[in-house]
């Protein structure tokens, strides 16, 4: 790991736009919230000044390799099971064994809310909402993306009244940050189908897009795409909403979902890099995942190649060979024979990193004609699409994949340390089986979305806590003093301690709000203890 924090030259300029926002950590800035959520920034109400806060915002959902790695790499990324990392950080005691890092997990508030959170606000109050309500919609997208995966990862947040008040900022239960998501798509849809009828082909935001190069029709998909995962997200604990906010973005007029990979949302160009690339090969911090490894070795997937490089280590050089989680690794160069993401195919520097892709979408779309839900078309029908869409994302060879019903996953041996050996988790094919219950109809849905999101680890993780799929290995060391079931594993971040200390009573009713203690056992709102069906 990494201390310095690098911006490209390419996106200097838009993140200078907002510089003053960001000097603050969120939780040393309680008292400042109404001095950086006023118009201070100097980027006016013209559309070119509103313009260039928006690529520094885009470039903030992943930021560079320092705040990726702390972000998401050291816990979704590996909770999910796709890497591992082979540096014994902190000796061995770290996020990886469920010892949670506070200074790690305090970056992700600190990023989350200074370099994204409050440049939205700022835009807002800057006049967006009725002078440039295309842009407003942008910024609203953005926002539910990046807010999505905070409060997916601590549960309650401080939302609705993040930079109005002076003294001490309030905590939303997840339910009210979730409502919240589902209003602010409301209006980013409503604002892109209303510009584009009065305005078709035309594209204002081009030189300030880091995705979709100004076309608003892509980023009208983004959306309702988004409303739909999100959606599924609660089915559990609030099955009426789900279905309706479901069949609202899978509803024609609100103007189409991801279908084709041309649609996926990813941030790349303007100077931004992909952070992963760094980390595997600069930095030697991460690695190929147990899990992953057993599944594509065992379906014999051709994505595997794409995906990861053979092992180097010379005791099984050539094999694909990843890294259980919670393994005691040793100092480097211990464990960096093992494979590796591959960084000239999925994380190339310039590879775009993926928000959100076609694939996604129809397995979003599989489990919810599974459910029965209007609009969702026919289950076998979209997993075999979702299948077919991953492998052309990735220019390989379809074959007959799809109709495969022998190949397994396989067992998992560690060359390096046999107690680290686990026997295979999961028993599911690939083939669709229409005469299958409900139950391994999604475990074959969300195994296959799971192998098609790769390398994308915070969405992975959420379906993991959801679902229970794909089944993982648990952690090898659990290092949470019991406050974590290594059976049914992590299911979220603590708070960063630095937020008992300057927002003592807010933190506080944020905790009752979770329903549990302030631990990584404690399940988030939407993560219920039931079944599935």
């Amino acid at each position: 790991m990494k201390t310095q924090y690098m911006i490209r030259n390419g996106y200097k300029y838009a993140l200078s736009a907002f510089l003053a926002l960001t000097v603050l950590t969120f939780a040393g800035c309680k008292k400042d919230f109404e001095k950086y959520n006023t118009d201070n920034t100097g980027i006016g109400n013209g559309k070119f000044q509103i313009g260039l806060v928006y690529p520094g915002i885009q470039a903030s959902v992943f930021g560079g390799e320092g705040d990726y790695q702390l972000n998401q790499n050291l816990n979704a990324d590996c909770y999910s099971g796709y890497m591992m990392s082979p540096n014994p950080f902190r000796g061995n005691i770290n996020n990886l064994n469920y010892s949670l890092v506070d200074g790690w997990n305090q970056n992700i508030f600190v990023t989350s809310y200074t370099n994204s959170l409050f440049a939205i606000n700022s835009i807002g109050k800057a006049g967006t909402r009725t002078t440039l309500p295309d842009f407003w919609a942008i910024a609203l997208i953005l926002k539910v993306e990046i807010m999505n995966r905070v409060t997916d990862k601590f549960g309650p947040i401080a939302y609705s009244a993040a930079g109005k008040t002076l003294m001490g900022t309030p905590y939303d239960a997840q339910q009210a940050v979730y409502k919240q998501f589902f209003l602010e798509l409301d209006t980013a849809v409503t604002n892109l189908n209303t510009y584009i009828k009065a305005n078709p082909a035309q594209t204002p935001f081009k030189q300030y897009d880091l995705v979709y190069g100004g076309d608003y029709t892509k980023w009208l998909k983004f959306a309702n795409s988004l409303r739909l995962r999100l959606a599924m997200h609660i089915v559990k604990v609030d099955a009426a909403t789900a279905q309706a906010q479901a069949q609202k973005a899978l509803d024609p007029a609100s103007g189409g979902v991801l279908t084709v990979n041309a649609d996926n949302a990813g941030i790349s160009g303007g100077g931004t890099h992909n952070p992963l690339e760094v980390i595997t090969t600069s930095w030697t911090d991460i690695a190929l995942g147990a899990p992953i490894e057993t599944y594509l070795v065992g379906y014999k997937d051709p994505r595997l190649p794409v995906y990861a490089t053979p092992a180097a280590d010379t005791r099984f050089a050539g094999q694909y060979k990843g890294i259980r989680i919670g393994s005691i690794v040793t100092a480097k160069p211990g464990y960096n024979g093992y494979s590796l993401l591959n960084s000239k195919t999925i994380i190339t520097s310039n590879s775009p990193m993926m928000m959100m892709t076609a694939a996604e979408v129809w397995f979003l779309k599989a489990e919810a004609a599974l459910r029965g839900w209007t609009g969702a078309g026919d289950a076998q029908t979209n997993y075999n699409t979702g299948i077919q869409t991953s492998l052309a994302q990735w220019n390989v060879a379809n074959g007959d994949y799809v109709n495969d019903a022998t190949s397994l996953p396989i067992a998992y041996v560690d060359p390096g340390n046999a107690a680290n050996n686990s026997p295979a988790v999961s028993t599911i094919t690939i083939k669709w089986d229409g005469g299958a219950a409900n139950e391994q109809k999604l475990e074959r849905i969300i195994t296959q979305k799971w192998i098609a999101m790769f390398p994308e680890g915070q969405e992975a993780w959420t379906e993991y806590r959801r679902t229970g799929y794909p089944k993982l290995f648990p952690v090898v060391t659990n290092n949470s003093n019991g406050t974590i079931d290594s059976k049914i594993q992590i299911r979220r971040l603590a708070f960063p301690q630095n937020e008992y200390s300057t927002n003592g009573p807010e933190i506080a009713k944020a905790v009752q709000l979770l329903n549990g203690p302030d631990n990584g056992g404690t399940r988030l709102w939407w993560d219920v203890n039931k079944a599935n069906f």
